[in-house]
């Protein structure tokens, strides 16, 4: 009942609530982030798969300019990380326009996190079951290491949260993420940016 409905109905409820309150706040870093950005604009959007492996476009601020090498080939994430742009990461707040995404029903508050399309083929069978729900702003593996675990963890964290779904759960989840956010864990692998590429061994 929870999984199949309420879930959905406590995503709606709380994404308006909270867009109500915050719609300022993130003016205020739309605009800071398209000084910082060099032009590059303020939001980026992705393809990821969603439930049932179906695809959409994910709304992100985005945190790096679009600054390239004498060769025109686009510079390391690693420079084009923006002062701000990092702050905006390390803090998760470039996954706050993702809250249009779980109005429109492509995601939920928590769920797995949304990977790169590219990674689709490379799952192994209990992997791709990461996608029987939809996938959500934060998870079972972000408060469980984020990008500081490697591939096979995360994947393991996702399907065991796929399986144990709650209402209480959720909750749990919620609150050690706002912990996680404060402390700044996990925002990435060490020697990355980010995260490395899943590659189907990793």
């Amino acid at each position: 009942m929870y999984k199949n409905f309420f879930k959905r109905f406590l995503d709606l409820t709380i994404v308006l609530v909270a867009l109500l309150i915050i719609w300022p706040i993130l003016l205020v870093i739309t605009f800071w982030l398209q000084i910082a950005n060099k032009g590059a604009g303020a939001f980026f959007t992705q393809t990821r798969p969603g439930k049932n492996g179906k695809l959409f476009k994910v709304i992100k601020y985005k945190t790096m300019t679009d600054e390239m090498d004498q060769h025109g080939n686009l510079l390391p994430d690693a420079q084009r990380l923006t002062k701000v742009g990092k702050f905006i990461r390390s803090t998760s707040i470039d996954e706050l326009p993702q809250l249009i995404n779980v109005l429109k029903g492509d995601m939920a508050l928590i769920g797995p996190r949304p990977l790169l399309p590219q990674y689709l083929p490379l799952y192994s069978k209990e992997q791709a079951r990461r996608h029987e729900v939809r996938p959500g702003i934060t998870g079972w593996a972000q408060i469980n290491g984020r990008n500081a675990i490697s591939w096979t963890q995360k994947f393991e964290y996702d399907v065991w949260y796929v399986d144990n779904c709650s209402f209480l759960l959720d909750l749990r989840i919620f609150f050690l993420t706002i912990k996680k956010v404060f402390i700044r864990e996990g925002i990435s692998q060490e020697g990355q940016a980010t995260m490395e590429f899943f590659n189907g061994n990793n």
